[in-house]
């Protein structure tokens, strides 16, 4: 697999996480060190995935711990503040995209089972390649992410 989309888009929320003075969500939704500890958590799921390919078991992705309040508090908790975080997301992401450049055509093509939900609601339920899993993070979820982490920027200087 080529990595270099993934490698880019979290070039792009590092920097965003990196900047001072985020706020809450004004919808009530997660603030920045959740959303930190939710991209640790899928990135070291989606890892622990393409390591079961390469070992030769068949497993399964189902995003719901990442989505968990009490994981995330947990995840949050094992830090010495948002700086470690980051750099723990950053060490994760840089794992999962070192493993996807290492996966051939055929570990990259195994389906996956997937389960994938986002506020509550079932987004996929179905087998996608492993490739197909990765790639999404750059196509969508890490983007999502870093947009997330700019509103909560934007929300501080609109409550200023």
């Amino acid at each position: 697999m080529v990595t270099t989309a993934l490698r880019s888009a979290y070039q792009k929320l590092f920097e965003v996480a990196a900047l001072p003075d985020f706020g809450e969500a004004a919808d009530g939704g997660w603030n920045a060190d959740q959303i930190l500890a939710h991209l640790l958590s899928v990135d070291a799921a989606i890892a622990a995935v393409a390591l079961g390919v390469v070992a030769g078991s068949r497993p399964s992705f189902d995003n719901r711990i990442s989505l968990d309040s009490w994981n995330l508090d947990r995840i949050i908790a094992d830090h010495a503040g948002r700086a470690d975080l980051i750099d723990h997301v950053r060490s994760q992401a840089t794992i999962l995209c070192d493993i996807a450049d290492q996966l051939g055509g055929h570990a990259s093509s195994v389906l996956i089972p997937a389960l994938l939900l986002s506020n509550d609601d079932l987004v996929l339920d179905r087998p996608l390649p492993l490739a197909s899993l990765i790639d999404g993070l750059a196509e969508d979820h890490v983007p999502v992410h870093t947009q997330q982490l700019l509103d909560l920027r934007v929300a501080v200087r609109e409550h200023s």
